[in-house]
This record gives C-alpha cells, structure tokens and sequence, in this order.
C-alpha cells in the first residue's frame, strides 16, 4: 500500500499495528485476518436500489494529500457517486494524529453514514472514532485499525494492497532481469510495520522457493530513508559483483540509485516498490531500474466505498480486503501510471519513454 505516504506515516507515527512475523504465501490483515480480493466486493443494483434517494453522506479523512490519496479519493467518489451518495467532508491530517482527531469531531457535525480513514495512531484513534461508533456511521479503514476495534461491532473492513503480491512480483521482475541466476542484495524495511513487512518478507521467500539460482548475499535493513545511499555503498564495497538489488520502496530506491551511479554499476538491475517519479524517470531513461511494483489505489478507493454502503445497507462485508498489485515497466509505464495513480505518468517520465 501505497505505500509512499503510508511507510512515512509509519515512521512518523511510530505506531502502527504489527501482526506476528509469521511466513505467509498470502497476504493478511493486521491481526491475521485471511483476505477477499477487491473484485469480490461489489454494488449490485439491488444494492444501489437501496442506496439511492436516501440522502446518504460520506466523509474521507485522510492522514496526507499525495497522488495516493487523491487515488483512493477518485475511486471512492466515483463509487459513492453510483450510489448517490454525496462526500460532504474531505480532510488531511497531515500526518498529526492530534489534528485528524479535530478532523473527526469536523466530519461527525456533517453527520456522514460513512466515513473512510487511515487512522495515524492506533491508541489515539480508538478514542477519536469513538463517537462514529456510537452514531453508528460505519467505517472502513485503510491498512491500519484503531486498538481494540473489532470487525462488525466497531468497523465495516480494512483495506490494503496484495502485500504479499506486490513482493512476489518484485521478485519475478527481478529474476527476469538478470537471466534468473546470480547474485543479489536485499534492502528490507527495518521496522515492525505489518504492511512493508509483508512485502519485504515476500520478496525474499520468493526468490528463495523459486529461484535456487539466485543468492541474497547482502542483506541490509534501513528505517531512515536519508541513509539508503550510505548503506548501498557499504553493500557494493563488500559485494561489487551484485547483479541485482530489492529496495523495500521508492524513496530509499532514489539513494541506492545515487549509489550506483557514483560507483559507475550500470550492471546491477534494481527493483522497488511504490511509483515516483525519479525511479520511474531511471527507468524509462534504461539505467538501473528494471521494474517499480505498485498498488491500484483507485481500487482501493472504490473497494472501501463499496464495503462501507454494504454495511450501511444491512450486508455482511468481510474483515479485510486486498486490491492487486501491478508492476509497471518502461514498456507499460503509461498505462501503468494511470491503472495505479488514476493520472497520467509525470511528463520527464512520459517524455523519456518515447
């Protein structure tokens, strides 16, 4: 998920859920919940039936704007639009629990049957939500949950990407890359973060299980993205010969790319997760980057919208909901952009690529 602004929120916040470092071939929710693809959930026209002409609302709280949650707003509102459902209320917490709390309490005066979130902070949010619960306006979370929430009595779903789809593709892309054989270094997320976790984990089990020709030789975990290129440059000195690396998301990318290209390693294919525009701009430009894997965002939004209507509605929704994963290359990296981001590529990207 998704993961741009939300692995921030995890650092900054320094509070998100973990689940048990358990191996999974399958992605799981926060507490270990088994998922339900997004494509199971959705409005029938008997359910729309029941939606329209009732002067339903809807509030999106969010913890950030980025091209992320715009995503995920563009597909909620296009779903609850369907349902005529007006979003009276949009907010951004920029990353300040205390804040999205005063957004709550903003959101619970409009009186919305609705409401999607990315809780900051699991302890502050159980209280902040609180009073949703008690007006009965039901909620859906994305890849985080209040503490002590339980699913139908306190929360509709939680939504988040196929975690362990977006490692197993970033490994694939990998192996591709470099024959499937050789030598490999693996830049993990060093923090108890369930959804970083997840992918990073997938990565590396799938490289191991399918790939006995490819070795992980140097393994290295970052929790401050300000010294991806320090400790790429430590993994290159020791293992010069890499021919390939995995980079738990995009920012940290940006500094092993640096390092790279200081050491003057065009060899080494890399691959990350998450779209940005300096990664992706390598990318298309053929230097080290070889494929970005990325979450459909837009189906997050239209996922978690559909969710919260069906319980608004009296029907059973499940627990934890995962949309696909997609990975995106030079060769597709338009059609890509736009199926993850709901917006075109940025244009050095788009104007490289041709």
């Amino acid at each position: 998920m998704l993961m741009r602004t939300m692995l921030t929120t995890a650092l900054l916040a320094g509070a998100l859920i973990a689940t048990p470092m358990l191996a999974h071939a399958d992605t799981v929710g926060p507490a270990g919940e088994p998922a339900t693809k997004s494509a199971e959930v959705k409005l029938s026209d008997a359910d729309l039936a029941k939606l329209k002409g009732k002067n339903y609302k809807a509030a999106l709280l969010w913890h950030t704007s980025s091209d992320f949650t715009n995503a995920v707003s563009a597909g909620a509102k296009d779903e609850f639009a369907k349902a005529g459902v007006e979003v009276a209320v949009t907010t951004d917490a920029g990353f300040d629990a205390a804040k999205q709390r005063s957004d709550i309490e903003t959101a619970l005066a409009a009186k919305p049957n609705v409401i999607l979130a990315l809780p900051l902070d699991p302890t502050t949010s159980a209280e902040a939500f609180r009073q949703a619960v008690k007006d009965g306006t039901k909620l859906v979370f994305l890849s985080n949950v209040p503490a002590g929430y339980k699913h139908d009595s306190d929360y509709a779903a939680i939504a988040t990407d196929d975690l362990f789809q977006m490692g197993k593709q970033a490994a694939d892309a990998l192996a591709t890359a470099i024959g499937k054989k050789g030598k490999v270094g693996y830049i993990f997320h060093d923090a108890t973060y369930y959804v970083t976790n997840q992918r990073d984990r997938a990565f590396k089990s799938t490289i191991e299980k399918d790939y006995p020709d490819i070795k992980i030789v140097a393994e290295q975990g970052i929790s401050d993205p300000a010294r991806a290129e320090e400790l790429a440059n430590a993994m290159l000195l020791q293992h010069p010969d890499l021919d390939g690396i995995y980079v738990t998301w995009a920012e940290p990318a940006d500094g092993v790319l640096a390092a790279l290209r200081g050491a003057g390693n065009k060899h080494a294919k890399v691959v990350t997760l998450d779209l940005s525009e300096p990664v992706g701009l390598d990318m298309v430009k053929g230097g080290n980057v070889t494929a970005i894997v990325a979450d459909k965002a837009y189906e997050l939004g239209r996922v978690m919208a559909a969710a919260g209507l069906k319980s608004l509605i009296g029907e059973k929704t499940p627990p934890f909901i995962i949309a696909p994963a997609l990975t995106v290359t030079k060769a597709n990296v338009a059609e890509g952009w736009k199926e993850s981001l709901n917006r075109d590529a940025p244009k050095s990207v788009l104007d490289a690529a041709k």
